[in-house]
């Protein structure tokens, strides 16, 4: 089978840049079952590789992986931080060459690929005999991470979406702050008080970048991206053009939005933090992100997102898997359990950093340093509404191809109904040729 190498970033990345594919790469896979190698009994001695992108969540992980050896004496966890700009690279070739991490991090995005190409182990066998439970978990996730009907991937972190709004401008303007009774309606009003063109100032950012955008509000509309047996494109529905039209209406005919030109000179978020954006959806990451800016950490703050035909939002997360040919799969999984309880998940929520997926921790999470300047309860509410990041076997195929059609829809050449039936027509030629 083939496995098409597909990445999105996370962090400040995630809100300004689109799903990138390496083009012309593919993964093929054969005889991924795992072997048992020499240490696959779990008390048998071992070293446990542990794939990961992010130096800053890597002393927390090296933390937990101390942690866990002080339990387990006879395993060794040997964090491996790979950056994030060829960590997918990387892990493409020690795929194919059967030295890839014994656990390592996988995506929303890339989930299904990697999944459907043999190159995770199905975890269903482990999850059986172990305490470790799918409902654990944040919904959107433990779905994100099942693939024909067994989880792949145990989930770690996810992110969800809000409205960041900025308080300074707000108060200059003599707009209330956005409270949760918010609609569509009331956002749109509050736009054009706060838009200011002889200050360059705009009342909101309508950004094409899926998350923080039309991936929110196409379910808002009771529409969908793709169908839940990911065969189907449902961007062309009557519900979710209104979801992307909400978009498009914020530049072309109300005004109150930068174009899609002016966000591409100077990024939305980068906007926000000089005072030229008054609000802006974005997400949970964005919290250490405003934090280090001194605009932001003194005027921003955080609002539930309004509601339009009914409550909703999209998460995208992280999740644990298992490489198919590790040689130490009883030692691996016992990592896996570990992380994957509760105790690993206040851990990390204690420090700020992410939202562990594990559920009722998130509210930890609100209570992190953090916390003290921002109001990050909208964000674990928005988990229990959230659905799940759009993704299937080839995600690359129509990714970054519906976002440049719908770019025509921001411009104002083509309607949002036509720009979302190509965009659908598109998506659907892709999804065909997937093998289901």
């Amino acid at each position: 089978m083939n496995l098409h190498t597909l990445t999105r970033p996370r962090g400040r990345k995630a809100a300004v840049a689109a799903l990138a594919a390496a083009a012309g790469i593919s993964l093929a896979l054969t005889g991924c079952s795992g072997g048992s190698g020499s240490g696959s009994g779990g008390d048998s001695k071992a070293t446990v590789t542990y794939g990961i992108w992010d130096t800053t969540q890597a002393v927390v992980m090296k933390q937990l992986a101390a942690e866990f050896h002080k339990q387990n004496p006879n395993i060794t966890v040997q964090v491996q931080v790979t950056p994030w700009d060829s960590y997918w690279t990387k892990l493409k070739t020690s795929a194919t060459g059967g030295s890839a991490p014994d656990v390592f991090w996988m995506n929303d995005a890339n989930f299904e690929q990697y999944a459907s190409g043999g190159a995770i182990k199905d975890l269903q066998p482990m999850v059986d005999k172990s305490d470790i439970k799918m409902s654990n978990y944040v919904p959107a996730q433990a779905k994100a991470y099942t693939y024909n009907g067994h989880p792949y991937g145990i989930p770690k972190d996810v992110d969800s979406i809000a409205l960041w709004y900025n308080k300074k401008l707000f108060k200059e303007a003599g707009v209330q702050p956005p409270t949760a009774s918010w609609t569509g309606d009331d956002l749109i009003a509050a736009a054009q008080k706060l838009t200011n063109p002889a200050k360059g100032v705009y009342g909101i950012a309508a950004q094409n970048t899926g998350q923080q955008s039309y991936y929110v509000t196409i379910p808002q509309e009771g529409g969908y991206v793709i169908s839940p047996d990911k065969t189907k494109s449902g961007l062309d529905s009557p519900e979710s053009i209104k979801g992307i039209q909400f978009w498009t209406d914020l530049i072309n005919k109300y005004h109150v939005s930068p174009t899609l030109q002016a966000q591409t000179d100077t990024a939305a978020d980068n906007m926000f933090e000089s005072g030229k954006i008054a609000m802006i959806y974005e997400g949970s990451w964005a919290a250490a992100e405003f934090a280090g800016v001194p605009y932001t950490k003194a005027n921003a703050d955080v609002a539930p997102l309004p509601k339009l035909a009914q409550a909703g939002g999209v998460s995208n997360g992280l999740a644990n898997v298992m490489s198919a040919k590790t040689q130490h799969p009883d030692q691996a999984w016992k990592w896996l359990e570990f992380l994957g309880g509760k105790h690993a998940a206040d851990v990390q929520a204690q420090t700020g950093i992410v939202i562990p997926a594990y559920n009722g921790t998130a509210d930890e999470w609100t209570k992190s340093p953090v916390s003290k300047l921002y109001n990050l309860q909208p964000f674990a509410d928005d988990l229990k509404v959230a659905t799940a990041y759009p993704s299937s076997q080839n995600t690359a195929a129509w990714s970054d191809a519906i976002a440049t059609e719908l770019n025509k829809a921001y411009t104002g050449d083509e309607t949002a109904q036509q720009a979302a039936t190509n965009a659908a027509a598109i998506m659907n030629k892709a999804l065909a040729a997937e093998k289901h």
